[in-house]
């Protein structure tokens, strides 16, 4: 009986962290750059929970319990607004960001602006990084062409310092949509990617999906808590019964 308390209360952390973890997907859904989060489970084995010297008696099973968390990479859709400020990727390479906390961050966040002293920064995180460190462009007018190459009147300013992830790769999420990994890289030669100036990505959010997702995690998790409820009052009678 106890052993089927453990199931019931399992199966609602379980599913109470993937409903935490769809929740923020959707959440996020409209964040530029944002990369879909799913939870990752593997199995105890059954020696962890058998008592010693009694197996025959205790039978065999195999837990399911949450291991990690897992970020799909996946290319968003591209939102095309005309505005320079508006930079995509499209290609498995990211933008390099000088932390305001000091670190670099990659991204594919690409609304970006200018700072009080001219740089080419994203609010709030930190300056774009070129070839060159950061990007300087004071209040001229700029253009970005396929390849990352950024020109002002004419004239190369810059290139655009690009990373490459794989996209099978693991990366850790600095904020919603930055990134830090140590499987980042140079571009590898023969990499196709192209750079589109006035447009953005979007999240890789699936709507539909997540939301089946939530329906889904849901009815386990209500299920799970019923027989927990039903193992406790169980035990609440034969806890009684004994007594007698």
């Amino acid at each position: 009986m106890n052993r089927g308390f453990y199931y019931a209360c399992n199966g609602m952390i379980m599913n109470q962290r993937k409903l935490d973890c769809i929740g923020n997907n959707l959440t996020n859904m409209s964040t530029p750059g944002y990369k879909r989060d799913t939870i990752i489970t593997n199995r105890f084995q059954e020696q962890m929970i058998l008592v010693k010297h009694r197996e025959e008696l205790s039978g065999t099973f195999a837990q399911t319990y949450v291991d990690t968390s897992y970020t799909d990479l996946g290319q968003g859709t591209f939102e095309y607004t005309g505005t320079p400020f508006d930079v995509a990727i499209n290609g498995d390479v990211y933008f390099n960001i000088a932390g305001y906390n000091g670190e670099n961050m990659l991204t594919r966040n690409g609304q970006w602006e200018l700072d009080a002293e001219g740089y080419l920064c994203l609010s709030n995180s930190g300056r774009i990084l070129g070839e060159n460190g950061e990007i300087y462009l004071g209040n001229k007018d700029f253009v970005i062409d396929n390849d990352g190459a950024i020109y002002q009147d004419g004239q190369l300013v810059d290139r655009l310092r690009l990373s490459y992830i794989d996209p099978e790769g693991n990366v850790d999420k600095f904020g919603a949509n930055m990134f830090t990994s140590v499987q980042a890289g140079d571009v590898p030669a023969g990499t196709r990617y192209e750079i589109i100036q006035g447009a953005y990505e979007r999240s890789n959010i699936d709507v539909n999906y997540e939301m089946t997702m939530m329906m889904n995690a849901n009815r386990i998790y209500e299920a799970s808590s019923t027989l927990a409820k039903l193992y406790d009052s169980m035990n609440q009678k034969a806890t009684s019964l004994c007594k007698i």
